[in-house]
């Protein structure tokens, strides 16, 4: 399954939630989005928001120094 990417980095909390929040909003039930982020803070709040909206947290990771990613599956 293909997915989405957000880059989010460089901008601060809510921005990176708000922006997920968004994106998501436009795909359909089981589809993939990828948020990059620079906000440290977004590694405690994606997956309170995922646990908040019912969406699943597939993955988080640090791709490159400063970088987070978090990969997420739209609820159904």
């Amino acid at each position: 399954m293909s997915e989405t990417i957000l880059d989010t980095k460089g901008l601060n909390c809510p921005l990176p939630i708000l922006k997920a929040k968004r994106t998501l909003n436009g795909l359909p039930a089981g589809a993939l989005l990828r948020v990059l982020a620079t906000d440290p803070v977004a590694s405690r709040d994606f997956p309170a928001f995922c646990r908040q909206t019912g969406h699943e947290l597939v993955e988080t990771g640090q791709p490159e120094a400063g970088v987070l990613e978090f990969l997420i599956r739209k609820a159904s």
